[in-house]
Formats: structure tokens, sequence, C-alpha cells
């Protein structure tokens, strides 16, 4: 049957793709960008109406995000300066340091009862933040890491189990990605 085959065809091609980016470490860490970017703008939009729903939004934009940041500081980012020469060093720096600035909003937001003054504000900082970060490692860092001769496979697994096993000590159960 002609229309079995390239069902089947098509078929393998999807799995075999959903395995390359489950270990393809600049997919799982894309993914969660845009996750993070679409939790963000959940919150401009229920903030003022669904108060409740709002305040849930940022536990789940804080615990991704410090399951991301952990993973590309523990993981990520070592590997990448083993490999990625000066301009990749200078780069990583500045990622550091942004990653540095959001995990402070992030204890500070965390320490806030959601009424406070400065709640809201802090979660948009937070996010246009994050936007600024994403960026810069989506437009100059993730294209290096491409380039950068390392085992991409190995790096994504290594990834993907460290972010399963943080969610999972946070409480949250399975990783998103």
């Amino acid at each position: 049957m002609p229309g079995t085959r390239a069902a089947t065809h098509k078929t393998t091609t999807r799995s075999r793709s959903r395995k390359e980016k489950e270990n393809d470490p600049i997919a799982l860490l894309e993914a969660d960008h845009r996750e993070v970017e679409k939790m963000f703008k959940e919150f401009e939009k229920k903030k003022e109406k669904d108060r409740d729903a709002a305040i849930e939004l940022v536990g789940r934009i804080l615990t991704e995000l410090t399951v991301h940041t952990q993973i590309e500081e523990e993981i990520f980012y070592p590997t990448m300066r083993e490999s990625g020469g000066d301009k990749m060093t200078d780069l990583l720096d500045e990622a550091e340091v942004e990653h540095a600035s959001a995990k402070d909003l992030i204890a500070q937001i965390s320490s806030m009862s959601p009424d406070e003054d400065l709640y809201d504000a802090k979660v948009t900082v937070l996010g246009e933040y994050v936007k600024h970060h994403v960026k810069e490692e989506e437009g100059e860092i993730f294209p290096k890491a491409k380039k950068a001769g390392v085992d991409m496979e190995e790096l994504g697994n290594m990834l993907a189990r460290r972010k399963e096993e943080l969610m999972q000590e946070m409480g949250d159960g399975e990783a998103s990605s």
C-alpha cells in the first residue's frame, strides 16, 4: 500500500525529530525560553482580572527560571567555556551577570506578599530582564554553541536529566520542555 509506506515514513521522521529535540541542548533551552515568555504574557493579562491565577503563574515562573538558570550555570555555560573561545567567554560572563540580576529579583519576589507595593512591577521587570537575556542567548551564544565541537547529544541528555531532578526537588514533579 503506497499510503501506508508514506505514513510510516512520516511517523518515523516525526519520532526521530522529537527524539533529536529531546537530546538537543539548544532546543531544550529554547523551549524553556518560550514557556517562560508565554507565562510572563499570561501574567500581564491576568494580574488585574484573575489575581489568584496570576499569583499561581508567578510561582511557576520563579520555579522555571530557577531551574533553567541552574542547569545553564552548572552544565551548559561551563561546557561552552571549555570549548568556545574568548568571545564565548565574554558572552558567558555577561550572561552570568544577567543571571545574578534575575536571581536577585527572583529572591525579592519570593520573599514578598503579592499584595505588597512593587510586587507586580518586579515581576514585570523580571520578564523584561528575561526577554533581553533570551535575545542575547539565542542571537549570540546559541549559534556559537552549535559550532563549539561539543557532543550536543550528551550535553542535551545531561541538561534534561538535571532539569528533571531539580523540578522534582522543587516539588513540581515533571519538567516541562
